[in-house]
């Protein structure tokens, strides 16, 4: 008689997909550029006003990740976000050497870093609106999602406006390096124009990209009461 082996049943590490490793990756590589980025910052208070959302926001994604897992186009885009506001605390957004690139190469008269962190600022927080409505409400699939989404990045927006306000207020000449205006007494309308250009943008953009990858996220969840090992 021939033996016969059991089949080899894999652990649920070594069934992870590389799709289920990303945010583990993801926050490390964040992680890793937020601790160099804290060495020779231009500016340390500039620094922890811009990083702060970074350090709140990834300890919260780690903690819910069993509970609520973010879709990889999200965690890649938040990665991104991430890294856009670290580079900005570091230097401060004025004075981002790729900004001071960009504006002499085109001939503009400002850093324009600050301009594309607002933009980002609504390009992002689009999609992870889109998310949390489309999974916590009736609203997916609805014609509503795409206008609400908008109305909240721009709500937020003008939050972070008014947190810019309170800083300099109370920061009087130390808080111009997190506002970065550079001269121009529009840059308030300016930021969150821009925000409403990227959030108009990524809806636009990553609408269907984002539905594919709601489906898959929906595909991979273990099922309810699933052992998380």
């Amino acid at each position: 008689m021939t033996a016969t082996h059991p089949a080899h049943t894999p652990t649920p590490e070594a069934s992870l997909s590389p799709r289920r490793r990303l945010p583990a990756v993801l926050a490390v590589g964040v992680s890793a550029a937020l601790f160099v980025s804290r060495f020779g910052v231009a500016d340390p208070t500039t620094w922890l006003l811009e990083t702060v959302w970074v350090m709140a926001g990834l300890p919260l994604a780690v903690l819910l990740r069993h509970r609520f897992p973010l879709s990889e186009l999200l965690c890649g885009l938040l990665a991104a976000h991430a890294l856009v506001l670290i580079v900005g605390g570091h230097y401060t957004y004025a004075e981002v050497p790729a900004g001071d690139w960009v504006r002499d190469w085109l001939g503009w008269d400002r850093n324009p870093y600050d301009r594309f962190g607002h933009f980002v600022q609504g390009f992002v927080p689009a999609v992870l609106v889109r998310e949390l409505l489309a999974r916590t409400s009736p609203l997916r699939g609805s014609r509503w999602l795409a206008p609400l989404t908008v109305c909240a990045c721009l709500a937020f927006s003008a939050v972070f406006e008014m947190l810019e306000w309170l800083a300099a207020v109370t920061g009087g000449e130390a808080a111009d390096a997190f506002l970065g205006t550079q001269g121009d007494v529009w840059d308030t309308q300016w930021d969150m124009f821009c925000a409403l250009i990227g959030s108009t943008c990524a809806l636009l953009l990553l609408s269907r990209v984002h539905d594919r990858a709601l489906v898959r996220l929906d595909r991979d969840r273990p099922p309810a009461g699933a052992s998380r090992r």
